[in-house]
């Protein structure tokens, strides 16, 4: 058996002292992150991911690009959310800036919302970093204030 096949796929959690993180796993890659209250009943533990979430949590810098994810939203959503996997740790950028790297017109509504909508329903939240972008994402405003004071210090 391979020994990396118990991560390939599954759900991973892990309490931590200010967040419980979750992870949805499926070929090898991330399809889903959550902050629940508490670890699921049925999540497994041991995940490299969660190591290195950890190492995170405890104030190194790691920027997670490199981590797979799968994407399944629109194309229009999608440029939004790969502009924000190239916003830099530790940096912040407004929803009009993300608008204009992603290539859409931060004066246009409908530009606008479709931005909007990719952050808020942005499926791996950290791995596709939305708290580095102000405003509304899908990370849990206390766990986005949390990842910011880790990245600013």
């Amino acid at each position: 058996m391979d020994p990396d096949a118990a991560t390939d796929a599954g759900i991973f959690a892990r309490a931590f002292d200010d967040c419980v993180v979750e992870l949805g796993v499926a070929s090898g890659r991330v399809v889903g992150v959550s902050f629940p209250d508490d670890v699921p009943d049925d999540a497994a533990s041991d995940h490299p991911l969660l190591d290195r979430v950890a190492a995170y949590l405890a104030g190194e810098h790691d920027h997670f690009d490199d981590v797979p994810v799968a994407l399944t939203v629109p194309t229009a959503q999608r440029s939004v959310l790969e502009a924000v996997r190239n916003v830099p740790y530790g940096e912040t950028v407004s929803v009009e800036r993300l608008a204009r790297i992603a290539g859409f017109d931060p004066e246009d509504d409908e530009d606008r919302r479709t931005v909007e909508t990719a952050l808020r329903e942005n499926p791996v939240p950290l791995f596709v970093p939305d708290h580095r972008v102000e405003g509304t994402g899908a990370t849990p405003e206390r766990v986005a204030r949390l990842f910011r004071s880790l990245e600013s210090s």
